[in-house]
């Protein structure tokens, strides 16, 4: 009885530790992406200059996702939140001495060094995650993401506080890096043990990166992930001018707009474990397909802002879990659960990061609002092939 409680509680103070993990890595992202107009004023950029030096964070990122899988087990999932605080935190650091010193070039790399951070802290967190679902025996992974949401949203907002209060970007960065490191170094003491030898307890091998590459039902959770990503990411980047340049609304109303979107989807992710266990990932994962695809159509068809806005909620309920129930599917055999998240990682963040983009080049000739039902496409191939992530049974 003592051990059972003992085992309880260490697996609730693990899912408190991933939630904060989670959180810290949305305030991360989202101190340096809220301020990236100072940025382009501290370094004279145009947009398009200040475009390509962003494409250094996203390398990064990509760079490390693929071996992030790997780092996990080698060093296990505490080490690396740590090394990656660690880089992450250094390179933030690097970004404000590279602003003082207006050096585009050393930006550049401390960039790239940054993305490399927030990728291997970003297939690590989810790895802790999936082991923390698995040992609760129910679903709590979205509740991570509403955490990475949140942290997000939380960091937007002290961005924009501390630029209308005329903070300067290094300083906060250097704060901001500050807690980041402090908190990755401390708070994954509370993760739950994971093996890191070159096999599992029963003697099975670890399975390595290019192995993970050749499972085919994890390649189409990837697909399936890739789909969720393009829908997410499509919101991020464009409700808000879509909502000025289709229904002709001020900049104010597509930015509330955007806040319906995000607003809907963390409140989603809150609370959506409880369907999951209830009704099984397979249907709630074709239920939010079809929620994102009818709340799109709905958004670009619609001829005035409330059925906008009433569309723009229903994408972001939409795009809620399926990002988080890719992330568990890929992670239900814990003995190759490193390796299959990483892989899942890459292929779901490529789409996030190249996604929005194209659809802005695209948005060139048709118009941006028109341009959002490419990802219509994706999103009905996402729920064709949602039985692929029905659970699996372990031993």
């Amino acid at each position: 009885m003592t051990t059972s409680i003992k085992s309880s509680k260490s697996v609730n103070a693990a899912a408190v530790a991933t939630f904060l993990i989670f959180g810290m890595n949305g305030l991360v992202f989202a101190s340096w992406a809220a301020r990236i107009p100072a940025v382009t004023e501290a370094l004279s950029l145009t947009s398009g200059q200040m475009g390509t030096l962003l494409l250094c964070t996203a390398v990064g990122s990509l760079l490390a996702l693929p071996s992030a899988g790997w780092v996990v087990g080698r060093i296990g999932t505490a080490n690396t939140v740590r090394v990656a605080g660690i880089v992450a935190g250094a390179a933030g650091a690097a970004i404000a001495f590279s602003l003082m010193a207006a050096s585009v070039p050393a930006t550049a790399i401390a960039l790239f060094f940054f993305g490399v951070g927030i990728g291997l802290w970003d297939v690590a967190q989810n790895i802790e995650g999936a082991d923390v679902e698995h040992r609760l025996k129910r679903t709590i992974m979205p509740q991570f993401h509403a955490a990475f949401s949140g942290g997000a949203f939380v960091g937007a907002l002290i961005g924009a506080g501390l630029s209308k209060l005329g903070v300067g970007l290094p300083a906060h960065l250097l704060v901001i890096a500050a807690i980041a490191v402090a908190l990755a170094l401390t708070v994954p003491k509370f993760f739950l043990p994971h093996e890191v030898a070159e096999t599992h307890d029963d003697g099975a091998p670890l399975e390595k990166g290019p192995a993970a590459w050749r499972d085919g039902r994890t390649l189409l959770i990837g697909v399936v992930v890739l789909g969720a990503t393009l829908t997410e990411g499509a919101g991020n980047d464009w409700i808000a001018k879509a909502t000025v340049d289709g229904l002709g609304a001020t900049e104010s109303t597509g930015a509330l707009l955007f806040a319906l979107f995000v607003a809907a989807m963390t409140l989603m992710r809150f609370l959506g474990g409880k369907a999951i266990d209830k009704f099984g990932r397979v249907a709630v994962l074709r239920a939010s397909m079809a929620a994102a695809a009818a709340g799109l159509a709905l958004f670009v068809f619609a001829d005035n802002v409330f059925l906008a806005g009433v569309g723009a909620a229903l994408w972001g309920i939409g795009a809620a879990l399926a990002f988080p129930m890719g992330m568990s599917a890929a992670a239900d055999d814990p003995k190759h659960a490193a390796a299959r998240v990483s892989v899942v990682s890459t292929i779901g963040y490529v789409a996030f990061l190249a996604g929005p983009p194209l659809l802005g080049y695209l948005g060139d000739h048709t118009g941006i609002h028109m341009a959002l039902l490419a990802i219509g496409a994706p999103i009905l191939l996402a729920l064709l092939l949602a039985g692929v992530a029905k659970p699996l049974r372990t031993k």
